[in-house]
């Protein structure tokens, strides 16, 4: 099993019917749990990365009526080193 984590923005708050929609995607096998922050308008998705793609939890999603804005990165790039000040 190859554990995965995929977060999404939304940008209209879920409806209840879109709650109860969400609430029934977490028994497709394979995800393994969702967690809503309405704080950050974040929905974080865990899943079995060998039975679903992001793809298809990205439509798990959809279809039960959140309304997805972008997929949040999980990590930040390092940044770049400073240039080096040339000796004068």
């Amino acid at each position: 099993m190859t554990q995965l984590d995929v977060v999404y923005r939304y940008g209209v708050p879920p409806t209840e019917a879109a709650m109860l929609a969400m609430s029934k995607a977490r028994d497709v096998y394979g995800v393994r749990a969702l967690v809503l922050s309405e704080a950050e308008k974040t929905v974080r998705v865990e899943y079995d990365a060998t039975r679903l793609t992001e793809a298809v939890i990205h439509q798990l999603l959809r279809r039960s009526g959140l309304d997805i804005v972008e997929v949040v990165p999980m990590f930040r790039a390092p940044a770049p080193p400073p240039e080096p000040v040339a000796a004068s």
